[in-house]
């Protein structure tokens, strides 16, 4: 059996759809949450699921912080680690040790970081979507896995165009994953 780990630190609508899925045609399951955050809802919702949670709250040494993740990761032996909504930049001991995805709500390489939205209603398109990627030590830089577009309506705002991206991203993701399973040495 295939193991996924899912990192999240927010509100856990994207990490719901995973926690949701069913990936036993896959051989796989999520087997663990990783939250930064001790208010963070998406404990709530991996409770829920019946998806063990761990706690590992940013300290003010990042290096012992940034250990004890590896650390963590590592215990959990997964084969593919799923960043959904997972507000820190991982350091390289980590990105080149486990393969880690990550879901960003545009475009990439288009507006990176973590305000894509805002960003891409400042500039003006008239399209954005959402970014599948394989994590490595940059800011959203790493290779692209899949995409999805969606228009900018001109009633768009930040919170209204968030939220249709949101519906778009929770259905790639949960696709990527089923893809990427069977390339997984077990």
């Amino acid at each position: 059996m295939k193991r996924i780990l899912v990192l999240a630190s927010g509100s856990g609508t994207l990490a719901e759809s995973i926690f949701s899925a069913d990936f036993s045609t896959e051989a796989a399951e999520v087997v663990a949450l990783i939250c930064d955050r001790s208010e963070a809802p998406v404990l709530q919702r991996a409770a829920d699921h019946h998806i063990e949670s761990y706690l590992i709250p940013m300290s003010e040494d990042r290096t012992h912080w940034n250990l004890e993740l590896e650390k963590l990761i590592a215990a959990l032996r997964p084969d593919l680690v799923v960043s959904a909504g997972f507000m820190r930049i991982l350091p390289e001991a980590i990105t080149t040790r486990f393969k880690i995805i990550n879901s960003h709500p545009a475009l990439l390489p288009l507006f990176p970081g973590a305000h894509a939205v805002r960003d891409a209603l400042a500039a003006g398109v008239k399209e954005t979507g959402t970014t599948i990627h394989w994590v490595d030590a940059g800011v959203d830089t790493g290779e692209i896995i899949a995409q999805e577009r969606l228009e900018v309506l001109a009633s768009d705002d930040e919170s209204s165009l968030h939220e249709r991206i949101k519906i778009i991203e929770r259905g790639l993701i949960v696709a990527t994953i089923r893809r990427l399973l069977p390339t997984l040495e077990p």
